[in-house]
């Protein structure tokens, strides 16, 4: 009997990512840097580390439905999202689009200035505000959990960013399952810089490093980390039930006689 393909019983890893598309268009620096946008060089740095296990598009705030329709999101495993300048210009259903999906199991990247995102502080249900300085300063980021998948391949105790956007603590977060990285700049702060968390059956991971006037996109290590995150964050697991389901009958036989009044489990 001849043998299946691995794809047939791992089919490929779908990604979407999503971006603002501003800046690149907009700004010189960012133009120059990321000329056919950050959503670009993320997509080709994934296909390019996780090959034919993967299918990666894109979607821009400009589209219609920002490109996130309900069937896009419904074929998306895992949703890198960067914003910037325009995080109050997302569509509120879009944002409770994503958000369902992240309960029923859709992973979530939320990279760089994407702390200040509708969706991300949706999730976090805090304000997740930061100290931050843009002063082309270094940052080392400190694998502070090496058996972590997302550290998966990362050579040394730390990688070092040449020049980047400060974000320094306290950032407004809950706490995170997991710590991965944190990040020391040149001017002295400290940061939680990667981090995971859980929301319904959904994963979520937050990485600062990534600015639109630097090329740390364009980075091994930042890629590296980013494609570790995507499969990271694929979905797993059984079937979620996320709604109140009203079971009767029982499962098993209840002893007790009771009467039920209906007007209590009704509105008004």
């Amino acid at each position: 009997m001849p043998g299946k393909n691995v794809s047939e019983d791992f089919p490929a890893l779908r990604v979407t990512v999503w971006n603002e598309f501003i800046h690149e268009r907009t700004a010189a620096q960012p133009k120059e840097i990321y000329p056919r946008g950050i959503h670009a060089v993320i997509a080709e740095a994934l296909r390019r580390r996780l090959g034919a296990t993967v299918e990666v598009c894109t979607a821009t705030l400009d589209e219609p439905e920002h490109g996130l329709t309900a069937g896009v999101l419904a074929r998306t495993d895992v949703l890198a999202w960067w914003g910037h300048a325009a995080h109050e210009r997302v569509s509120d259903a879009v944002v409770d689009r994503v958000h369902r999906r992240v309960l029923e199991g859709m992973g979530l990247l939320a990279l760089h200035s994407a702390h200040a995102s509708k969706i991300f502080r949706r999730l976090m249900g805090t304000s997740c505000m930061l100290r931050w300085r843009e002063a082309a300063e270094k940052e080392r980021v400190w694998i502070v959990d090496p058996s972590h998948p997302i550290a998966g391949g990362l050579d040394g105790e730390f990688f070092e960013v040449p020049h980047t956007e400060m974000y320094g603590e306290y950032f407004d977060i809950p706490r995170p399952d997991e710590i991965v990285f944190i990040s020391w700049y040149e001017g002295g702060e400290v940061f939680r810089s990667g981090c995971t968390f859980r929301r319904g059956k959904g994963k979520i991971f937050y990485f600062s490093p990534g600015h639109e006037t630097f090329p740390i996109y364009h980075d091994d290590r930042v890629q590296r980390v980013l494609a570790n995150a995507a499969r990271w964050a694929a979905p797993a697991g059984a079937t979620y039930f996320g709604e109140g389901r009203r079971i009767e009958p029982p499962l098993s036989p209840i002893a007790a006689k009771h009467t039920v009044d209906e007007s209590l489990h009704r509105e008004g």
